[in-house]
């Protein structure tokens, strides 16, 4: 086997149009899928009819052939893609952005014609989620019409878009109490508890979707039975809680573990939010003392991500 010689990196060289697209390939680390989160989202006409529309964005392709490399395509302004009505019976279909390189697959001429297109690949299975073998190509949407249908509408549309290489971004903080911090008197509300354990976050301007686990470890718990309910909040958003049920009388020791997901909202893009920790504790099912003190460890991991929108 001889190399392929690299593209645009040597003056005077005789490059393919295969070395560029295994460039891509490797550049893309053997990934194909939407650029971003938002790329080519599939949605009905302004005025629903026969037909949807794919929106801005760009994208990577993989050839279905072994050693073809990928391909990049983008899209500026919406594209219409027609959808032929049904008849007597309901269809499925698969709409997906293909690109027909006449070196592997066609016989579309790139001088006067485009071999990037968008394509819909009409009666798939009810449950399509992949091209047909040997199609390079990548899947956008899933569009599942009734019997007599000329309208196609949001709810027959199923996202099947995903990103090549979706961004992440994780940290870490934690906290260590030197000071002895029950939990405030007026019980039977949420309230911000432990106070150190409270971050502002920078959530980054691509990120769709928020992970955090908050670890609670060596509270401690004395003088009666405790029930308390505790959560995190992001801004805006309340994480469904987690209980503490202890019905010990002497002084213990004990950790909880606080998890949510959840998409990020456009507006919390690109934006600082305010995490923190909220108890909210119950005495009608115990009265005793819940505090933070020397030896509770309160870490938070968050991780951002990235995924169609």
């Amino acid at each position: 086997m001889t190399l392929v010689q690299p593209p645009m990196m040597v003056h005077g060289g005789n490059h393919s149009a295969r070395a560029m697209r295994l460039m891509i390939r490797d550049l893309a680390r053997g990934r194909q899928g939407i650029a971003e989160a938002g790329d080519l989202k599939v949605r009905p006409l302004e005025t629903p009819g026969p037909g949807v529309r794919v929106g801005d964005g760009s994208a990577l392709i993989h050839g279905a052939r072994a050693w073809q490399g990928a391909y990049t395509q983008s899209n500026i302004g919406d594209a219409m893609v027609e959808v032929p009505p049904t008849g007597p019976f309901a269809r499925t279909d698969l709409l997906v952005l293909r690109v027909e390189d006449p070196e592997y697959e066609g016989e579309r001429d790139p001088r006067r014609e485009d071999i990037g297109y968008f394509h819909l690949v009409q009666g798939v299975d009810q449950d399509a989620t992949t091209v047909p073998q040997g199609m390079t190509a990548i899947p956008l949407a899933r569009i599942t019409l009734s019997r007599n249908t000329a309208v196609v509408t949001t709810d027959m549309i199923t996202d099947l878009r995903q990103v090549a290489n979706p961004r992440s971004e994780r940290t870490m903080r934690t906290v260590h109490p030197h000071d002895t911090e029950k939990v405030p008197p007026k019980h039977g509300q949420w309230t911000n508890w432990p106070k150190e354990a409270a971050w502002d976050l920078d959530i980054p301007a691509w990120a769709t979707t928020a992970t955090i686990v908050v670890t609670l470890s060596g509270l401690r718990a004395e003088v009666g039975s405790i029930y308390a309910e505790l959560r995190t909040r992001l801004g805006e958003h309340s994480a469904p809680p987690t209980v503490v049920d202890d019905d010990g009388t002497t002084t213990r020791r004990s950790s909880v573990t606080l998890a949510d997901t959840f998409t990020l909202p456009p507006a919390y893009r690109g934006t600082r939010q305010h995490l923190a920790v909220q108890i909210n504790q119950i005495d009608k099912y115990g009265d005793g003392d819940l505090t933070v003190a020397q030896g509770t460890t309160v870490t938070a991991d968050i991780e951002f991500t990235e995924s169609p929108v």
